[in-house]
């Protein structure tokens, strides 16, 4: 079961943060753009499986249904991100649950059985979802605050914050949980310096950390457990 739960995991994450493009998140309500997601969500399982099954088609139902819920009871935010994503798990884990031998019966299991491929798929969605998701997921909290956002580059903000969750996930996957206070105290000599003298913007800069780094432990943490569970990928742990 949990080969399979780790490539529909992998499939969703594409599917939602990969392969969406924000055009298609503003029109989702649009019945030809759902339908194009759903396809798409059907397609990523399908290829992460190597399988074909009446459980994806039942999947891709699922995460529409879910995406017109969401679209129609609720309004852009933070927590409403969190609770669409928590129901299409619970979609992916019902599917793992009801079909655990997707991945087994797939192509690629019989094909490469010494590769450690869910183990994989597993590591680049909690890249992913570290980073990529990760930046829309703190954009949505951050939106009650905008209008104080810092002065600085273009998007600068937002590159910032890919770096610093994806240094933070590697960091703990590697075993050096213990220097992410270090990364902590050298953005707050870089970044906070130069506002500090503006209680706003400051206030704004320190809630978007903490929410950041907050993110990305929790997802590093829910990726090794996983992949606990897994063929071992042999990553080094850094610790002396």
């Amino acid at each position: 079961m949990i080969q399979t739960l780790a490539a529909l995991i992998f499939a969703h994450v594409l599917a939602d943060f990969v392969l969406q493009s924000s055009a298609m998140v503003a029109s989702k309500a649009r019945p030809a753009t759902l339908a194009l997601h759903g396809l798409i969500v059907l397609a990523t399982a399908t290829l992460a499986l190597g399988a074909a099954s009446v459980w994806l088609l039942a999947l891709a139902a699922a995460h529409m249904a879910i995406d017109i819920a969401k679209t129609r009871l609720t309004r852009p935010g933070f927590w409403p991100f969190m609770a669409d994503q928590a129901a299409h798990g619970l979609s992916l884990i019902m599917v793992a649950y009801a079909a655990p031998r997707l991945w087994q019966d797939g192509v690629w299991s019989p094909l490469a059985p010494d590769l450690p491929i869910p183990s994989l798929m597993i590591l680049a969605s909690g890249a992913i979802v570290a980073t990529r998701a990760g930046g829309f997921a703190i954009g949505l909290l951050m939106e009650p605050w905008a209008a104080h956002t810092p002065a600085g580059l273009p998007n600068g903000g937002r590159a910032i914050g890919n770096l610093e969750r994806g240094l933070i996930f590697l960091l703990i996957l590697t075993g050096q949980a213990q220097s992410i206070g270090f990364l902590i105290a050298a953005k707050s000599v870089l970044r906070f310096g130069s506002i500090s003298n503006e209680k706003e913007a400051s206030e704004y800069v320190i809630i978007g950390t903490l929410a950041s780094f907050c993110w990305a432990i929790a997802v590093a943490l829910g990726t090794t457990t996983l992949l606990g569970h897994l063929p071992a990928l042999g990553i080094p742990d850094l610790l002396p």
